[in-house]
């Protein structure tokens, strides 16, 4: 039996499906938060943010502003799963969730 999996990217703020939607952090209050938005949506995340991010303390910072970081799980990032997916002859964008497959055959192969 053959299976095909889709995967459907969706901007949460909108509900629309794009390509292009790529997944953000942020904290408030202590409380950590990731969200999936197209660049559109993120722009507007950012203007509404700024005013409060420029008059803010910085009080650390993520590696490579958080794209190298680890996910909260203690798993590999994103960088390290593309990187392994891409020696391994996988098909990876640049942005955006790593796919579930993807992701499963790295760990598989560890």
């Amino acid at each position: 039996m053959a299976q095909k999996v889709v995967t459907i990217y969706t901007d949460d703020l909108t509900g629309t499906e794009s390509d292009e939607a790529s997944t953000h952090t942020f904290s408030l209050n202590g409380v950590e938060y990731e969200i999936d938005l197209t660049p559109d949506s993120y722009d507007k995340l950012d203007e509404a943010l700024r005013p409060f991010i420029e008059r803010g303390r910085k009080v650390g910072r993520a590696k490579s502003a958080g794209r190298a970081q680890k996910a909260s799980t203690g798993g590999p990032s994103a960088e390290e799963v593309r990187a392994w997916a891409r020696e391994n002859g996988y098909d990876v964008n640049d942005r955006g969730r790593v796919p579930r497959q993807i992701r499963e055959a790295f760990e598989a192969a560890r």
